[in-house]
């Protein structure tokens, strides 16, 4: 069975972008998927000391532990100045080609704005450089404030047609999780930074 692990990149209690991520995980559990979502909240991942091995810092062991168990991935972020979390950026610096190389991965971001599609390609550059498979399809929710509801057991997206994109993201890292990888990228040959 397909094993989907989601990462969250917003640490705020009412998350825009944990529900969007969970309404993501619902449909790829349809789709014959197990899924997980991997709370930030609850690691202890100090910013990344080159110095020391990931395994060796925080829960850093847990986290590579989780990433490398699953199958496929789903990144979600919230929009900070035109770009994704630095909690996610941090969560990411601890992994690297063992955790991604040749991995499916779906993007997701969520913005308090109009125009959350930068965040998207700053995450797209980065799984590039990591070697992984990048789906075509990705899912922005613009103005969040005006499409998400957070419910006790989770929430949901209000507008269809965001609803829809969400969950496509879902189904779409299932169907595509064993895809066979391409040649490495032009991006991952010269990211000489993750193989220090």
């Amino acid at each position: 069975m397909t094993h989907v692990l989601a990462l969250c990149g917003s640490l705020r209690d009412e998350s825009a972008t944990r529900v969007a991520l969970s309404v993501a995980l619902e449909e790829a559990a349809s789709a014959g998927a197990s899924t997980e979502l991997l709370d930030l909240r609850e690691f202890d991942l100090p910013p990344l000391d080159a110095d020391f091995d990931a395994e060796e810092q925080g829960d850093g062991r847990r986290l590579l532990a989780a990433v490398d168990d699953a199958d496929a991935l789903l990144l979600g972020t919230p929009v900070y100045h035109g770009s994704y979390s630095g909690v996610l950026k941090n969560a990411l610096d601890y992994c690297g080609f063992d955790e991604f190389e040749g991995k499916t991965v779906g993007l997701l971001g969520v913005a308090g704005g109009s125009f959350p599609v930068t965040a998207l390609d700053h995450l797209r550059s980065v799984c590039r450089a990591l070697n992984c498979w990048v789906l075509p399809h990705q899912a922005a929710v613009p103005r969040a404030y005006n499409h998400v509801v957070h419910e006790e057991d989770g929430g949901h997206l209000t507008d269809e047609t965001l609803d829809e994109r969400v969950r496509v993201l879902g189904r779409r890292v299932v169907e595509y999780a064993t895809i066979e990888p391409d040649p490495a990228t032009f991006e991952a040959g010269e990211n000489v930074g993750a193989g220090d």
